[in-house]
């Protein structure tokens, strides 16, 4: 298997919809107020140290994220990993238990111990070790079913993937503010609200997407957006 889950190229697509648009831009502007700056803050400093992987399993997180979500190297690293810790170490969850996983700690614990022991089986390697087209390998595998180490005990693999791994990493990634500059989200609309409410209008603080490819158009209103 040679392509990618994810390739970054078509990441860089999905950045050019918003060209020269920065979500952190609204930091100290009237976008946002005190509580809304806290909370970006707070989120910009959740990096190192770890506080529940162990360092393997880390590098683990760090090799699944890679090929989860691929970054650009145009713009600065979201640390999805250190997210997921942060997450992890808190206890927070979704407010329910999936049927058929363990709850949210075990599940990783056990998910990333069996995805080493399939990656050492099938290619006497750790995940972290293995070549990207060879963690794919194994992360498609997974995604349908037909991984079948006993490390998996009770777990389904499938589900863990669909529903802990990628779910937890996605959402990871998503709630990071350098990556709401990639979708054209400002943040929480507040103190300000919406006022134009109607099919395709934008307030002028919101992120302006390219329509029928004048890329210069939309950079010139997102560089006074604040």
């Amino acid at each position: 298997m040679t392509t990618p889950m994810h390739d970054v190229s078509r990441r860089q697509a999905v950045e050019d919809r918003f060209p020269n648009y920065d979500v952190l831009s609204k930091r100290f502007g009237p976008s946002w107020n005190k509580q809304t700056r806290q909370v970006v803050a707070r989120r910009l400093s959740i990096d190192a140290p770890l506080r529940f992987f162990t360092n393997k399993e880390f590098e683990t997180v760090i090799a699944l994220a890679e090929r989860i979500v691929p970054q650009p190297a145009t713009r600065p690293h979201i640390p999805v990993a250190a997210l997921v810790d942060e997450k992890l170490h808190q206890g927070r969850s979704e407010g329910y238990r999936v049927a058929g996983l363990p709850r949210e700690r075990e599940a990783w614990r056990l998910g990333l111990k069996a995805l080493d022991a399939e990656a050492t089986g099938a290619y006497r390697a750790s995940f972290c070790e293995l070549a990207a087209a060879d963690r794919d390998t194994l992360l498609m595998r997974m995604a349908k079913g037909e991984l079948h180490h006993p490390a998996w005990a009770d777990m389904p693999p499938a589900m863990f993937f669909r529903r802990r791994m990628a779910l937890d990493i996605v959402l990871a990634y998503y709630a990071h503010p350098i990556a709401w500059s990639e979708i054209g989200w400002g943040g929480p609309a507040s103190p300000r609200g919406y006022v134009r409410m109607d099919y395709d209008e934008r307030d002028p603080w919101e992120a302006a997407e390219v329509k029928n490819g004048d890329v210069a158009a939309a950079r010139r209103q997102n560089r006074r957006v604040r």
